[in-house]
C-alpha cells in the first residue's frame, strides 16, 4: 500500500470515528459507481449524508477542503444520485458533507462542513 493510500485510509478511518462520535450511523464506506467513489454514506437522524473525506499530511498544497473543486462537487452530486437511484430511494432528504483532515506530527485537525450541498431526489 502506498504512503498516500495509507494516509487516505487513515483519514477515512478518523472521519468515520469522528462521525460515529457525533451520533451518525455509518451505512457504507467506499460506494463506487463508474469511475467515482463516495468515501462514506451515513445517516444523521433521517438525513442521508454522503461524505467526502480529504486528508493531507501538510499544508504545502493548501488545506484539504480546498482540494474539493467544482468538478469534484458535481461528481459527488452525480454519485449521490446514482446511489439513490440504485436503491430506489425517493423523497429522502440528503446532503453532502465534506471532512478535511490534516495530520501534523502525531496530531490531527478535523474540519467538518455540513450541508456542503443539500438535495432531494
Amino acid at each position: 500500500m502506498s504512503g498516500q493510500h495509507e494516509l487516505g485510509k487513515q483519514g477515512e478511518d478518523t472521519a468515520e470515528e469522528f462521525l460515529r462520535n457525533k451520533g451518525y450511523e455509518i451505512v457504507q464506506r467506499h460506494y463506487r459507481h463508474g469511475h467515482g467513489e463516495i468515501d462514506i454514506v451515513a445517516k444523521d437522524g433521517d438525513m442521508l449524508v454522503f461524505v467526502e473525506v480529504k486528508t493531507r499530511a501538510s499544508d504545502a498544497y493548501g488545506s484539504p477542503i480546498e482540494a474539493i473543486t467544482a468538478g469534484k462537487q458535481r461528481q459527488l452530486y452525480n454519485l449521490a444520485q446514482a446511489y439513490l437511484y440504485e436503491r430506489k430511494l425517493t423523497d429522502v432528504p440528503c446532503r453532502i458533507d465534506v471532512i478535511g483532515i490534516q495530520f501534523m506530527g502525531g496530531r490531527h485537525e478535523i474540519q467538518h462542513i455540513e450541508n456542503a450541498m443539500t438535495f432531494m431526489l
